[in-house]
């Protein structure tokens, strides 16, 4: 409490009558006009002064009635005799036989006693009003005046001071609890900034290869970060994570691989399943990642057990009512970070944003979904110029290509897919061979798979034949033992590639070597581990195998597609991929025609 509310409480308690004890009866053997100490237990405030006024209970009475009535003045006499006797201004007595006279509860025989009660508090009120001395100029000057008003009796106009200095003394907390919020937030952003510009300098190690000093730099980012900002934080620890990951996979260094491991624990930690899901299944879809490679290394299967579990328990969330509620969360940041407030902020919900909506996209026949991915995109690149952050620009270049590529796949004509293949090409302005070969690499992946699908719908074979060199450009930096997850989506896309361009020659040479890129891709697109991933290669697979059987009547062939392709359908139709389904059916269709035909049905 506070030395003003101490003050105010103080006053309360002097004009809170109680009846009084029994027990604490005046003693017949005090002299007139004299007082006594009696030791008061709980509730009595401690010691309490018994007095003997020298007056009949009948006298004693008619002096409370005149206070009450105001009418003390043909009793001034008593009124002086009574001060005197408590030791208070007579202008005190008057107010303090008020008060008891006001208790009904008060029978007439105890007044002298009630009297004496109250004297005690208000004597220990002054003694208490003379001890405070509030911190706050302005309470005290107000504490000041109120002591002369309490001596005089004058109670209201105390109260009245007492409120004020209670009242100043709550909005001086209340101006230092701001300035102490003003300074926090001010802390907060400077450490916010130096784990950034850490961050910014583990970037340079990453380019540089030097994964274990990124790793560090990335983890003491991490530790800057102040309370309040979970997302951050995990973020910085996905990046050193990220970089023990590299640092192990690429140099053998199974110690690294470890170190990740409970990296991505502690990530784990800032990213609650029941908060944030899809941070959290993505956390846990790296974390498969990483024990998949160490469990591959190791002996026995623990690891790769452990591997499993992370990727199902990463799938568990990655449903769509959790993608909706994602985008929900995106477009109310959009309402409270503002392009003109932070712009660089909004640029970066607009693009997690879109990587939302081209997810639900994905899943979704139509293309309501995907079009408003492709003006996310859009708006992001106004501000994440390539000029201001260039390889941020680039990433959403990126971002825009894979949106444009799934519309042009869904949509006639070949404007949305040539479209992707710019935007992709776009953004290797940027993300050169030399500066980040496996982005590069990725990227010219992203364009082989472009090209395959707009080859299709063109008569000629200068897309097909293209999407091929492209894919197999990637090829030459996504190798397997440094990114498997990249390499199997490299020969997957280079199947696509081979498969479109054997259906437009004679012979199954092409067909064949499709076939076998997508085989490749099945070794590390296993059912277990990534079954949608699985379905469209697996699938793929079964109508390459189609095309071969149709060529040269192998029924048996002809056979295992169909049973490919029907599993590539139910495992689409099941997970949630209404556009994949749609196309495997169709493919099932042609597939079972042809395999009655081989058989003579």
């Amino acid at each position: 409490m506070n030395a003003s509310a101490a003050g105010a409480a103080i006053l309360a308690a002097a004009l809170a009558i109680a009846v009084p004890d029994p027990s604490l009866a005046v003693d017949e053997n005090v002299p007139s006009n004299s007082c006594k100490i009696t030791s008061g237990g709980i509730g009595s405030g401690g010691n309490t002064v018994t007095c003997n006024f020298g007056l009949t209970p009948e006298q004693l009475k008619e002096l409370t009635e005149a206070a009450v009535k105001g009418a003390t003045e043909p009793l001034t006499h008593q009124i002086v005799e009574v001060s005197k006797t408590l030791g208070v201004t007579e202008d005190a007595a008057a107010k303090l036989l008020k008060i008891v006279g006001q208790d009904p509860n008060i029978p007439e025989g105890k007044l002298g006693e009630a009297l004496s009660r109250v004297a005690s508090d208000y004597q220990r009120l002054q003694a208490q009003l003379g001890a405070l001395n509030p911190e706050n100029p302005t309470a005290r000057v107000l504490a000041d005046k109120a002591k002369p008003e309490i001596d005089a009796g004058r109670f209201d106009r105390a109260h009245e001071l007492l409120r004020q200095a209670t009242q100043a003394q709550i909005a001086a907390a209340q101006e230092a609890r701001k300035l102490r919020e003003q300074a926090q937030a001010a802390e907060d952003a400077q450490m916010l900034g130096a784990a950034q510009s850490t961050a910014a300098e583990g970037d340079v190690a990453m380019t540089e290869r030097r994964y274990r000093e990124a790793a560090k730099l990335f983890g003491q980012a991490a530790e800057y970060v102040p309370g309040g900002h979970a997302h951050e934080k995990g973020g910085y620890l996905l990046r050193q994570a990220n970089a023990l990951y590299r640092q192990g996979d690429e140099r053998g260094d199974n110690d690294a691989l470890r170190g990740s491991i409970e990296v991505l624990g502690r990530a784990l930690a800032e990213y609650p399943r029941s908060e944030a899901p899809l941070d959290w299944a993505e956390t846990q879809a790296d974390l498969g990642n990483v024990l998949w490679r160490l469990g591959e290394r190791e002996r026995g299967a623990a690891r790769l057990d452990e591997a499993v579990a992370a990727f199902r328990a990463a799938l568990e969330e990655e449903t769509r009512e959790h993608l909706e509620a994602a985008l929900a969360a995106y477009r109310a940041a959009l309402e409270k970070n503002t392009r003109e407030r932070v712009p660089l902020e909004w640029a970066v919900t607009q693009n997690n944003l879109g990587n939302v909506l081209w997810k639900l996209g994905e899943r979704e026949s139509g293309t309501a979904r995907l079009e408003e991915a492709v003006a996310s995109y859009r708006a992001s690149l106004e501000e994440r110029t390539r000029a201001r952050v260039p390889l941020q620009w680039a990433a959403t270049q990126v971002n825009l290509g894979n949106a444009l590529e799934m519309l042009g796949e869904r949509e006639s004509g070949t404007a949305r897919l040539e479209e992707a293949v710019a935007t992709y090409r776009a953004s290797l302005e940027e993300t050169t061979r030399d500066r980040v070969p496996l982005q590069w690499a990725a990227t010219q992946n992203d364009i082989g798979y472009a090209l395959a699908k707009l080859g299709q719908r063109q008569s000629g074979t200068v897309s097909l034949e293209e999407a091929v060199a492209a894919c197999r450009e990637a090829l030459d930096e996504l190798k397997r033992e440094r990114v498997p997850a990249w390499w199997a989506s490299a020969q997957d896309s280079l199947g696509d590639a081979l498969e479109a361009l054997g259906e437009r020659e004679r012979g199954t040479a092409q067909l064949e070597e499709a076939v076998a890129a997508y085989r490749a891709a099945l070794e590390e697109r296993t059912r277990d581990r990534v079954p949608l991933r699985w379905a469209k290669s697996f699938g793929n697979q079964g109508v390459a195998m189609m095309a071969i059987a149709d060529r040269t009547n192998n029924a048996a062939m002809a056979e295992t597609a169909v049973q490919q392709i029907e599993t590539a359908y139910e495992t689409e139709r099941s997970g949630g991929r209404e556009h994949g389904a749609a196309e495997f059916q169709a493919h099932l269709t042609k597939a079972q025609a042809i395999r009655d035909r081989l058989k003579g049905k």
